[in-house]
């Protein structure tokens, strides 16, 4: 379950990876996980604790979707956009699904319980159209079986 954001709780899991050789990617890995997204505030300490600029924390935040900068819902649906599952009609699902939650990439539906976001490849393209609620892939997603998928998941 994700956490409310705490900055000392924060501070020690800098501290427990800035020591290691490529650190900066596990810090943030290790925040998201604590926290469900990296709050802005810690860029400084992330700056100070691998000796690095603000502005790389944040090149370096930014440059991966798989980190967030705000809280996401309770449960992250990506839809994939590579090539393959375009092909496939992932774009035709995406629309169907931004229409049935109500939202776009990036954006949590207002109850808090779906934050939408693309993804570019899940490495399953022989089953294409992919997605991946929460951390589970699944191949050749309709959107009538992703409404069965999210009223599994309690949606």
């Amino acid at each position: 379950m994700k956490k409310v954001w705490d900055s000392q709780r924060a501070g020690q899991i800098i501290e427990e990876y800035s020591e290691v050789a490529g650190g900066l990617l596990e810090a943030l890995h290790a925040l998201q996980a604590e926290f469900g997204y990296i709050d802005e505030a810690v860029y400084t300490s992330l700056a100070d604790g691998f000796n690095i600029s603000r502005a790389e924390v944040y090149g370096v935040v930014s440059f991966y979707h798989d980190f967030h900068d705000h809280p996401t819902g309770k449960r992250v649906l990506k839809i994939c956009q590579a090539e393959a599952c375009q092909a496939m009609g992932s774009r035709k699902l995406t629309e169907e699904v931004r229409d049935m939650l109500g939202i776009d990439f990036g954006e949590t539906t207002k109850d808090g319980e779906v934050t939408l976001a693309p993804v570019y490849c899940l490495g399953n393209c022989a089953v294409s159209p992919n997605v991946m609620l929460n951390d589970r892939v699944y191949g050749r997603v309709t959107a009538d079986r992703l409404k069965s998928l999210l009223k599994e998941a309690q949606l």
